[in-house]
């Protein structure tokens, strides 16, 4: 499992012209996690995720998403799992199939939500335009087996 993690002011995604998610959160910050799932993640690698996006001291002031009570912007991202070594076209072959990736991304989710955090998503499956207004800018890539 992959996740690319950007500290933001605000962010949204749109499906079809419609927003289907969005934070604004100028005072706290806020993270835009694009979470790539793999066929080879742990059964583990979900909790691990969930609490990377929420500990990770990435926000201003080096506090985490937790310490600021600011909000995710959660983006299902397969294409993160790309493998680009050879030739000139990635290969999604390590990509999880999305009836086994979305089930995932909701538990990241539920977990985050659990934790009293705020939550807005995308649209699993869906072909989405995200935006986001970056904060620094200041972005970390997470794995997780």
């Amino acid at each position: 499992m992959r996740a690319v993690l950007t500290r933001v002011t605000e962010a949204a995604v749109t499906v079809d012209g419609k927003v289907v998610g969005a934070i604004d959160c100028p005072e706290t910050g806020g993270i835009l996690a694009l979470v790539g799932v793999g066929r080879e993640d742990s059964d583990a690698a979900w909790e691990t995720m969930a609490r990377k996006i929420a500990e990770l001291r990435i926000l201003e002031g080096e506090v985490s998403v937790t310490d600021a009570h600011a909000p995710v912007l959660l983006v299902s991202q397969f294409t993160l799992m790309g493998k680009t070594a050879k030739g000139r076209r990635p290969s999604w072959s390590d990509a999880a199939p999305g009836p086994e990736a979305e089930p995932i991304i909701n538990k990241i989710a539920d977990e985050l939500r659990n934790r009293g955090i705020k939550v807005e998503t995308g649209q699993f499956g869906a072909m989405m335009k995200v935006s986001s207004v970056n904060d620094g800018p200041f972005t970390v890539l997470v794995e997780c087996a």
